[in-house]
């Protein structure tokens, strides 16, 4: 993603009126686990993005946001509300050529309009969340109730399960 995409995605925070801040990352620490031990970041604080994409039929996306304290359902709950027969984990290219983002960047921010955004209930739970900015050598730490009010986003209960820590 370009400075102009991450421009876009800052825009996209403005527009909104969201509560955010913007925190610089090193591209090779952009991965979750790396980043919240790298920058003192709780893992039940960082929502991670994750693109779905249809095999039955082909061609329908979506991004889910769930908390790294967290498994997404994918089989189950994801599948369902995409309304398809089969679902997998984006690839990179895959993710990149839909998102304009690099996997380690992916945000709700910016995203094309027709790729909707599912967030797990246990995300909003939180004051903060820091989710990616669009690039991998950018985050964003932002109160979650914007989620409730963008347009292409719908907060989906039973997305993702808890992980045993």
């Amino acid at each position: 993603m370009n400075v102009d995409a991450k421009q876009s995605v800052i825009d996209a925070l403005v527009g909104l009126t969201a509560n955010f801040d913007t925190m610089d990352c090193d591209p090779d620490l952009a991965d979750t686990a790396q980043f919240c031990e790298a920058y003192d970041i709780p893992l039940e604080r960082s929502a991670n993005a994750i693109m779905l994409a249809s095999k039955r039929p082909e061609g329908i996306y979506t991004v889910c946001m769930v908390l790294a304290t967290h498994r997404l359902d994918v089989n189950g709950v994801a599948r369902q509300e995409m309304g398809v027969k089969k679902v997998s984990f984006a690839p990179p290219d895959l993710t990149a050529e839909v998102t304009g983002m690099m996997m380690g960047g992916v945000t709700p921010f910016g995203l094309p309009p027709e790729v909707p955004v599912f967030v797990d209930t246990a995300v909003m739970k939180h004051p903060w969340v820091v989710v990616g900015g669009g690039s991998r050598d950018m985050k964003i730490k932002v109160d979650p109730e914007v989620f409730a009010r963008m347009p292409h986003v719908r907060i989906v209960e039973g997305l993702a399960w808890a992980l045993d820590t």
